[in-house]
């Protein structure tokens, strides 16, 4: 029998969370369902994404491997892992996601800095396992669910109670690196520069075959100048460097699981011509793309 799953969506409110001291800015929370690929993408420095896959199968690539995801698969992408998701056709993966960032260590909660009592390693755990995945057995279901139901409440004490919930999911996953083993009121508002980092992030993931850097300017309300340090400030590299490894990770994906062929892979990822795509193909992994769809 299908279970009703409970839907949460969490955006605008500005929620940090405390880890032994070390200070989580939650970007959003969201549920649904996975009914096309994820495409190939990373994230910034101090990224990271929690994902919990209640219902349905898929695939995970990360880091050049595959897993399989099931009911109770819960995995974590850091800064700078590859990864993509693909759902199964006949039974999605239903997800729940939390995506944050660690703040610099001088950051303090609003509004004021809270004590706590100090524990083994869940910070230094949390920040040397970029990538982790495992069978969840800290019956997240049930956080989510409790989650799900204060914010349909609405009642005083929602931020507070959602902000102590999400706390302990993060203390539960990262309790579980060490058991599993595995592989490597009015409530306030997001600041511009959490809303600024999303709208990055989803311009390399969704827009990578269009997006210049004019635009990303322009949406973020930013100078070139002002975006491009904002940019190489969260990966580390320029808005050309970026958007090529966008275009070429999701190139290189459409090389291996579809039957496009060379120049409409290049039309996709957002190349005019075939020989420009080639030329840049070939410069960013050692070999032509016909090259590359033979050898993998």
């Amino acid at each position: 029998m299908d279970i009703k799953l409970p839907s949460i969506n969490i955006e605008n409110m500005d929620i940090k969370l405390n880890l032994e001291g070390m200070v989580l800015n939650v970007l959003y929370v969201k549920f649904g369902y996975f009914y096309r690929p994820m495409p190939e993408h990373s994230h910034s420095h101090n990224s990271y994404e929690l994902h919990y896959i209640p219902a349905g199968q898929g695939i995970l690539y990360a880091q050049g491997e595959r897993y399989a995801i099931t009911p109770g698969t819960i995995y974590v992408t850091g800064p700078d892992i590859v990864h993509e998701q693909l759902p199964h056709p006949e039974d999605p993966m239903a997800e729940y996601c939390i995506f944050f960032e660690i703040l610099p260590s001088n950051s303090i909660l609003p509004p004021v800095k809270r004590s706590f009592v100090k524990e083994p390693a869940l910070p230094e755990l949390l920040l040397s396992t970029p990538f982790w995945i495992g069978t969840d057995n800290g019956n997240m279901l049930d956080l989510f669910q409790l989650l799900a139901d204060e914010l349909s409440l609405e009642q005083a004490g929602v931020h507070h109670m959602a902000t102590n919930i999400l706390e302990m999911i993060v203390i539960r996953l990262v309790r579980q690196y060490r058991q599993n083993h595995a592989p490597t009121q009015s409530l306030p508002l997001k600041t511009l520069d959490d809303s600024r980092l999303l709208m990055i992030e989803n311009s390399f993931l969704y827009h990578y075959d269009s997006i210049t850097l004019k635009q990303l300017a322009g949406q973020l309300g930013l100078s070139t100048r002002q975006t491009e340090r904002m940019v190489h400030k969260q990966y580390g590299m320029s808005f050309k460097d970026k958007k090529l490894q966008a275009r070429m990770g999701a190139a290189s994906r459409l090389l291996l699981t579809t039957d496009s062929s060379v120049s409409r892979v290049a039309a996709q990822v957002g190349y005019a011509t075939p020989e420009q795509f080639s030329n840049a193909f070939k410069k960013y992994f050692g070999m032509t793309a016909t090259q590359y769809k033979r050898k993998c």
